[in-house]
């Protein structure tokens, strides 16, 4: 599973949650006559579980080997696991 996730690094962090909220929606907006919807996909983004959170969720409904692999600091992170 492919997803955005939680940042590690805390400067990076403040940096991109500002792009994000304040600079994406507007793009939509001029982009796609929509900021809304860009609005709602950062605010999602924001409310999905942490690495640690969703590695846990994916534990309990019975994956097996299950980890996750950070990419550009955290931004996105792939989780993997086997369920047979």
């Amino acid at each position: 599973c492919l997803e955005f996730s939680k940042i590690q690094n805390p400067i990076l962090e403040k940096f991109y949650n500002y792009y994000s909220f304040n600079v994406i929606p507007h793009v939509g907006k001029a982009i796609a006559n929509d900021y809304n919807s860009y609005k709602y996909l950062v605010e999602s983004i924001n409310l999905f579980p942490s690495q640690d959170e969703f590695l846990t969720l994916i534990d309990e409904v019975g994956f097996l080997k299950t980890k996750f692999r950070n990419l550009s600091n955290g931004i996105v992170a792939i989780h993997t696991g086997w369920k047979i």
